[in-house]
C-alpha cells in the first residue's frame, strides 16, 4: 500500500509535533526534572504516534476502498497485523 504524503499530511504533522515533543523530553531527562512530569510527558508522545499509525491505517484502507470499492483486494490479515503492531 503506497500512500499519497497529501493524504497523510495530518499524521505527518501529528509526528512531527511528537518529534519536538520527545526533543523535550529528552532535554527534561538531561535537566533531572521529576519523574512524574517525564512520564506524562512520555506518554503524550506515546498517544501521538499512536493515534498518527491508527490515521494512516485508516488512510490506507480508504484509499483502497477506492481503488476498488468492492473492498476486495483489502489484505485483512495485513491490516489486522499493522493494527496489532500499534499495540
Amino acid at each position: 500500500m503506497e500512500l499519497d504524503p497529501q493524504d497523510v499530511k495530518p499524521a505527518l504533522t501529528r509526528l512531527k509535533r511528537a518529534n519536538g515533543q520527545l526533543s523535550a523530553v529528552i532535554r527534561m531527562i538531561e535537566e533531572g526534572r521529576p519523574c512524574e512530569e517525564i512520564i506524562t510527558q512520555i506518554a503524550a508522545v506515546s498517544s501521538a504516534i499512536d493515534r498518527a499509525g491508527y490515521a494512516i491505517i485508516a488512510q490506507s484502507m480508504q484509499s483502497c476502498l477506492r481503488a476498488d470499492p468492492s473492498g476486495e483486494s483489502l489484505d485483512t490479515k495485513k491490516l489486522e497485523k499493522m493494527f496489532l503492531s500499534l499495540r
